[in-house]
């Protein structure tokens, strides 16, 4: 079962007793049968889940023992009846004073504004109430009343803050190769039922790719699956596309031939982050999907080819693409093969063959190293111990993450009877992470959040 997979990320943050919100997350979880995927994670991945393992119990609501303002420091500090303490800028409190006048609750949105800030204030007085909230006095008399558990979550501790990012925005990842038993859910399920749906979309994040099983083998039903969760990204080949062997195709996908591995539309600045691939006909002979995971790549790739890995994360190459589909198009964008963030860690695969640029703006010393280490990555992503191949058959859909997997195809044969067609559609990953937070809300509710945070604030 997937659960098991979803158990193992669970365990490390709640491995001294399973909550009753975790327990409610493997149950929910357990309507998509899922095969546990083999992957493997970096050792950072490690360090991180027996950071968050080691972390300390809950605190409970409403236990702080003391608060007081340390001048000279700027900084409030709140002392936890377990003994452990946390510290608050005066500046971030009163930024965030939560009052009607600071705050419009209905949009949860800051009405004060920065030109009004003092970003120097001092505190006249801070107490904690009967009722267990931290009250604060400012020096122009406006009072703040900020509630023990909105503090907690947002400690300034560097486990509390990792937490808190990862509660957010989801960025582990389970790296995986050949050996993947791609997740599976029931199309129906997904759409009707918010735990279905969790589940979907939480695979989708954590291992990048999850086959929906049992659409109707008819058009629309990515449409169907991104209202869903929320809208179609538009983009030059519309909002749904039909792949198929065309005539005069404006797309090398729009053939019978074989598709090497890449990444959906690096010819624009900002690719789309999630794609829908529905099989409404398959081939008669060939056409097998196949796919990889573009992150583990990228580590292999640092780890046996150092070089490479630079030239490929500082080299900005050109892409194009040109033609008439919804409308008529001539984009052209310059964007790394391998995007890092500030940490070095990767963020995003932009990698077509077919629309990489004839254009090559690199001074000539860097072009042969560029295509030593492209070529470099390629082999590595090519090793068949890396391809997962499957094919798709009538009322499946493919949902994956294009910011991170290479997918292709290989070649095939259609005959008039039957031939090979598969719808696409697009979506953001702004809005896939929209809809999963509201989806785990509707699910868990708030106790989802603030169990996993508990763990961090016996200390600082």
């Amino acid at each position: 079962m997937w659960m098991s997979t979803l158990a193992r990320f669970a365990r490390p943050v709640f491995q001294r007793s399973p909550s009753p919100v975790v327990c409610k997350a493997m149950k929910a979880c357990r309507r998509m049968e899922l095969p546990a995927p083999s992957f493997c994670m970096t050792p950072v991945h490690i360090r991180r889940h027996q950071t968050l393992g080691s972390a300390p119990m809950p605190v409970a609501a409403h236990s702080m023992r003391h608060v007081r303002a340390l001048d000279e420091e700027r900084l409030m500090a709140v002392e936890w009846e377990d003994g452990g303490q946390s510290l608050y800028p005066f500046t971030w409190l009163r930024d965030n004073c939560q009052c009607p006048r600071c705050t419009l609750q209905s949009a949860e949105a800051r009405l004060l504004l920065m030109a009004d800030l003092d970003i120097h204030t001092g505190m006249d007085s801070v107490e904690v109430t009967k009722d267990g909230k931290v009250s604060i006095v400012w020096p122009d008399q406006h009072m703040s009343v900020f509630d023990a558990e909105w503090l907690k979550k947002r400690c300034f501790s560097d486990a509390a803050r990792q937490a808190m990012q990862e509660e957010l925005f989801l960025n582990e990842r389970y790296y995986w190769d050949a050996t993947l038993h791609i997740p599976q859910a029931d199309f129906q399920e997904v759409l009707h039922d918010d735990g279905a749906a969790l589940a979907w979309l939480l695979a989708l994040r954590r291992v990048g790719i999850v086959h929906l099983k049992g659409a109707p083998a008819e058009q629309g039903q990515v449409a169907r699956l991104a209202e869903r969760i929320g809208y179609l990204r538009l983009t030059f080949y519309g909002h749904t596309w039909q792949v198929q062997d065309k005539s005069m195709a404006n797309n090398v996908a729009y053939t019978s031939g074989k598709l090497s591995l890449h990444t959906d539309y690096p010819a624009l600045h900002f690719a789309p982050g999630v794609q829908f691939l529905h099989c409404i006909n398959q081939a008669k002979e060939g056409g097998e999907s196949e796919a990889v995971d573009g992150f583990h790549m990228a580590e292999q790739l640092q780890r046996e080819d150092p070089e490479a890995f630079r030239t490929l994360t500082s080299l900005h190459v050109d892409f194009t693409d040109t033609g008439t589909d919804y409308c008529d198009f001539m984009l052209q964008s310059k964007n790394r093969i391998i995007d890092v963030d500030s940490e070095g860690k990767v963020t995003r695969i932009n990698y077509n063959n077919a629309t990489r640029d004839s254009v090559l703006d690199l001074p000539l010393h860097q072009v042969q190293p560029f295509y030593r280490a492209l070529r470099a990555y390629v082999d590595i992503m090519n090793r068949p111990e890396n391809v997962v191949t499957y094919t798709m058959k009538p009322g499946d859909i493919v949902t994956f993450d294009n910011w991170r997997l290479l997918h292709g195809r290989k070649s095939y044969i259609s005959r008039p009877d039957r031939l090979r067609h598969l719808e696409g559609a697009y979506l953001d990953w702004d809005e896939v992470m929209s809809r999963l937070r509201i989806v785990r809300r509707n699910v868990h509710g708030d106790a989802w959040a603030s169990d996993k945070r508990s763990h961090l604030h016996r200390k600082t």
